[in-house]
């Protein structure tokens, strides 16, 4: 059987050499993100259980937007405020949660259980929640404004290009180049989840008005949702804010 705690020894080294750089708090100071590594992980397509998530965020999203647009729910709001600090158009480029609270009412996509599941979770908690295959990394993930000449590996009109965000532009990286534009827009090909994945890391991005204990509570549901997907799972987590 698996040392877990040896696992979770060597995520934990990974996070705590994960950075924020000074001017993205220079932004934004009320942001905090929260990192989530998990080794263990047994891929499989969506289930029972990943299927009773997606039905619960999908009730929960349409039961909040028959309140209000979805671009005045409060955190979604910060983060359309956010992208427009560093010159991002919030109505072309969505955030992360917007685009899932807008497709959550008619429904979201069933991909496999890892990648539903962290839907799911994002919708229920309103934060953006970007999941990315740590196995393809090269070094810790670092958020920082880019100089423009980073790569940045994706799809367009479905051939594989490398793109450069544009500078300033707020960037996940790393040591390889981008692996998420705009903040938390859209994750990069070289690094994104597939059906083979076993080892991950979770990003959720948090501003004011969320604070760390309804960060905290998103983390934790994802935690626990993670152990699910494997007999001999491991985490570990931090928490990053401004110094």
């Amino acid at each position: 059987m698996p040392d877990q705690s040896s696992a979770a020894g060597a995520l934990d080294a990974v996070l705590r050499v994960a950075r924020v750089a000074p001017e993205v708090f220079e932004l934004r100071p009320d942001y905090r993100v929260m990192l989530v590594a998990v080794e263990g992980i047994e891929p499989g397509p969506s289930d029972r259980a990943s299927e009773e998530l997606l039905v619960a965020a999908e009730a929960s999203a349409v039961r909040a937007l028959a309140e209000r647009p979805v671009t005045e729910l409060p955190h979604v709001a910060a983060w359309r405020e956010a992208y427009r600090s560093f010159g991002a158009k919030p109505q072309r480029t969505r955030n992360s949660i917007e685009a899932l609270m807008r497709r959550a009412a008619s429904g979201l996509p069933r991909v496999n259980r890892l990648t539903d599941v962290y839907n799911a979770i994002s919708v229920l908690h309103r934060v953006p929640l970007g999941g990315e295959d740590l196995a393809r990394y090269r070094g810790a993930p670092r958020l920082m404004r880019a100089t423009g000449e980073e790569p940045f590996d994706t799809i367009d009109d479905g051939s594989p290009v490398i793109e450069h965000p544009e500078p300033g532009e707020v960037v996940w990286c790393d040591d390889a180049g981008v692996t998420c534009r705009r903040w938390n827009w859209r994750q990069g090909r070289r690094t994104a989840l597939t059906e083979d994945t076993t080892t991950a890391v979770f990003i959720l991005d948090a501003l004011e008005p969320m604070g760390d204990d309804a960060l905290r509570a998103a983390s934790d549901e994802l935690a626990a949702a993670l152990r699910r997907l494997g007999s001999d799972v491991a985490l570990a987590a931090r928490l990053i804010g401004a110094p």
